[in-house]
């Protein structure tokens, strides 16, 4: 049995550093509670930026919303930078597997990326969000087949995929043929439709899950921040729902809403073997004679140079 925490926080926005002191206060609290992994949510290290339109019209940019995508690279943080640097020895010092969405800068691209840090403080693997969902599509680049991994952790084989990606078929099936145990979903997604999903993937990949969602009011953003919607202060950006689901489907930990919380669930890895009795979806459940699924996991570069040639770091 392996204790988890799911960390119901928000961001401190656009202050990165901030944001890091309050995500190892709660790997310290995590920790002293026994637990062995934590998953914070989605955008946690780098701010969500719910209900901002990036002055962006079809067919037109404004000024504003280019500042307003200013501030958002200004607030991102780099994989090997300082930031995930203090999250890492916090973890190291706990002795607390992470598991953390931040948003990612590399050179001027963003991405929604969540890092997997393992309890020795080392970076055990990273994923970048392949489909940014709508809007998101501006701000935010495609990560690619590159960053798929799962890795060991004290609860099990572990790998993340974030919010909607849970909504594509194949992209399930490329972690449940990697046999992942601990199916992590950071998210912003808070609506009551959400951990009905969550509890189908864990029936259908047998395995546990774990989603965590930030709490978000607009008093928590600053004051020139130009939401299109929940304009009060009092208003309700993102509220929570965070869970833990058993491979039988079985919410085993939250939902929670509209409060700040550590959520913790004892992680039974036997489980996942018993429920497999009758479903493996790669494995006795799968026709491979009419169904396959084929991953490229090659990174792909815009710009590649070839040895020997002189030319800049490719990201």
């Amino acid at each position: 049995m392996t204790r988890i925490a799911v960390a119901q926080l928000g961001s401190v926005a656009f202050d990165a550093a901030a944001t890091v002191r309050k995500a190892v206060a709660a790997l310290a609290e995590a920790a002293a509670e026994g637990a062995e992994v934590i998953v914070f949510p989605e955008a946690f290290l780098g701010t969500y930026p719910k209900a901002l339109s990036f002055g962006s019209p079809v067919g037109r940019r404004t000024e504003e919303g280019r500042d307003e995508f200013l501030r958002s690279w200004e607030a991102a943080v780099e994989l090997d930078g300082p930031e995930l640097a203090a999250v890492a020895e916090a973890a190291r010092e706990q002795s607390v597997f992470v598991v953390m969405g931040v948003i990612e800068r590399a050179g001027r691209t963003l991405y929604c990326t969540v890092v997997m840090i393992d309890e020795r403080g080392r970076l055990a693997g990273h994923h970048r969000k392949v489909m940014p969902t709508g809007a998101e599509r501006l701000i935010w680049g495609f990560g690619d087949g590159s960053t798929l991994p799962v890795v060991d952790s004290p609860a099990g084989a572990l790998g993340s995929v974030i919010c909607w990606e849970n909504y594509m078929p194949l992209l399930r099936a490329a972690m449940y043929g990697q046999g992942v145990e601990v199916y992590c979903a950071p998210t912003a997604d808070d609506r009551e439709t959400w951990l009905p999903t969550m509890r189908h993937i864990a029936l259908e990949g047998r395995c546990w899950v774990v989603t965590a969602c930030q709490v978000m009011r607009r008093s928590d953003y600053p004051d020139d921040y130009a939401a299109l919607f929940a304009t009060e202060p009092d208003d309700v950006l993102m509220r929570g729902g965070s869970a833990v689901i058993s491979p039988r489907g079985e919410v085993v930990a939250g939902p929670v809403w509209g409060e700040e919380t550590l959520l913790y669930a004892e992680i039974d890895r036997a489980e996942i073997v018993r429920q497999s009795l009758d479903m493996d979806v790669t494995g006795h459940y799968a026709r491979p004679d009419i169904f396959s699924l084929s991953v490229d996991t090659a990174p792909k570069r815009p710009v590649a140079y070839g040895s020997g040639t002189a030319g800049p770091a490719t990201v």
